[in-house]
C-alpha cells in the first residue's frame, strides 16, 4: 500500500498515541463481546426447537465475526480511517453467505414451521416424495426417515412444505383393503360379505373400534369381486395385510370357494366393462 492509499484510507495522519491506544482497547472490546454473542446465540439456538447443534454452532460463529468486524471498524474510525472500504467488504460477504447458505435457510426456515406446526413427530410413518418411512429425528436441516426395508432418508425441511406430505399415523390408525374375487355361483354376496367380515374382525392385528367391512365391487357371471377394509396399527400394515390374505384364502378354501386374494390392489379400468 502506497502513501496516497495509505492517506486515503486515512483521514487524517495527525495520530496520537492516546487514539492507538483507543482503536486498540476497541479491538480487544470487540473481540471479547465476540465471545459471548457467540455462547448467547449458542445457548438460545439450544432451547430452539428444530435447531440441530451444528447449525446452531455455524450460525454462532457468523455472529461473532460479524461483531469482530464490526469492533475492528469502530477501532479503526478512531484512527481516522475511512469505513467505506469495510462497508463495502462487509456487503460482499453478506452476499456470499446468502448464496453459499441459501438452501440451508430455506431448511432452516421451513424446519422452525414444521416444529410450529406439528404436522409429524418421532415415531410416526410419514410418506414424503419417493419413500415411506418412520420419522426417527428432526433437526434444523432434515428429516430423517428409516423405510421398512432398513434404509436411513435425509429428505430436507423444504421439501415436505413444497410437495405433499402424507402422515399415516396422524390418527392412530390406517384403514387397509384386501381384493378378493370369488367364482360366481357358490356363496350369494351377502353371505361372503358376512363371511370374510367375521374372519377379518378375528385376527391379531385388526382394530375392533373401527369395524371390518366387505364392499361388494362387481358382479358377473363368472366371479364376484369384493373388497375388504379393516383398521390397524400405522406402523403393523404390512404384517396385518399379510395375516388378512392369509386367513381370507383359507376360509375361501374351507368353503370350497374359488378364489384369489391379493392386498396388491389393481389399478381400475379406463373404460367401463362393456355389457354382456
Amino acid at each position: 500500500m502506497d502513501g496516497s492509499a495509505l492517506s486515503d484510507f486515512f483521514a487524517s495522519g495527525d495520530i496520537t498515541g492516546w487514539d492507538l491506544l483507543i482503536a486498540v482497547l476497541v479491538g480487544l472490546a470487540g473481540w471479547v463481546a465476540s465471545i459471548f454473542v457467540k455462547r448467547g446465540v449458542v445457548a438460545v439456538l439450544a432451547r430452539t426447537p428444530g435447531v440441530s447443534p451444528a447449525v446452531g454452532l455455524l450460525i454462532a460463529r457468523i455472529a461473532k465475526y460479524v461483531v469482530i468486524l464490526l469492533g475492528i471498524g469502530i477501532g479503526l474510525s478512531f484512527l481516522g480511517a475511512s469505513v467505506q472500504p469495510l462497508i463495502a467488504i462487509a456487503i460482499i460477504v453478506g452476499v456470499i453467505l446468502v448464496i453459499a447458505l441459501r438452501g440451508v435457510a430455506n431448511n432452516f426456515a421451513a424446519g422452525v414451521v414444521l416444529q410450529s406446526r406439528h404436522p409429524l413427530k418421532p415415531g410416526d410413518e410419514i410418506e414424503a416424495g419417493d419413500y415411506v418411512g418412520t420419522v426417527l429425528e428432526l433437526n434444523g436441516r432434515t428429516v430423517v426417515l428409516r423405510t421398512v426395508d432398513g434404509r436411513t432418508v435425509h429428505v430436507p425441511n423444504g421439501l415436505l412444505l413444497q410437495d405433499p406430505l402424507v402422515n399415516n399415523s396422524q390418527a392412530g390408525a390406517r384403514r387397509s383393503e384386501v381384493e378378493v374375487r370369488v367364482g360366481a355361483g357358490t356363496l350369494p354376496p351377502e353371505r361372503i360379505g358376512e363371511l370374510f367380515v367375521a374372519t377379518v374382525s378375528s385376527l391379531d392385528g385388526v382394530h375392533s373400534r373401527e369395524p371390518a367391512h366387505t364392499l361388494i365391487t362387481a358382479i358377473s357371471p363368472q366371479r364376484i369381486t369384493a373388497r375388504v377394509q379393516f383398521w390397524h396399527h400405522p406402523l403393523h400394515g404390512v404384517a396385518v395385510r399379510s395375516a388378512v390374505v392369509v386367513a381370507l384364502a383359507a376360509v375361501c378354501a374351507e368353503n370350497r370357494l374359488l378364489a384369489s386374494v391379493t392386498s396388491a390392489l389393481p389399478n381400475p379400468p379406463l373404460t367401463t366393462a362393456e355389457e354382456p
